[in-house]
């Protein structure tokens, strides 16, 4: 896992912060606390920058990159999965024909909710 706390070393983002989560179904884990990360393909926000969903604000802790290989069922239960499996099925279900290949790197998001 490389994780990059120092958002200077970080690539520029590919998109913006309100496409990191747009699942309905994954809105709802979000503001259930059942899903605390995503991964993208690329990065969809900086550390410290905010993410509205539904009134409900979050912000983005992390964001590093990391193989699919290295996905443990502990990650796939931050996306609100059981496992790497059922994970792995519901993202091949997004995406009819993508390969799920060990060495493919993604970008991590890790948020939390804003108290205010």
């Amino acid at each position: 896992m490389t994780n990059h706390q120092d958002q200077n070393s970080l690539p520029p983002k590919t998109c913006t912060i309100e496409r990191l989560v747009t699942v309905p179904e994954d809105v709802e884990k979000v503001i259930e606390g059942k899903k605390t990360a995503t991964r993208r393909n690329g990065r969809y926000a900086d550390v410290g920058e905010i993410m509205e969903l539904k009134d409900k604000k979050f912000r983005v802790d992390k964001v590093y990159s990391q193989a699919l290989g290295e996905l443990t069922d502990e990650h796939a239960r931050t996306e609100g999965f059981e496992s790497v499996e059922d994970y792995k099925q519901s993202i091949l279900s997004y995406h009819p024909g993508m390969p799920w290949l060990p060495q493919m790197r993604v970008w991590v998001h890790e948020f939390s909710p804003v108290n205010e």
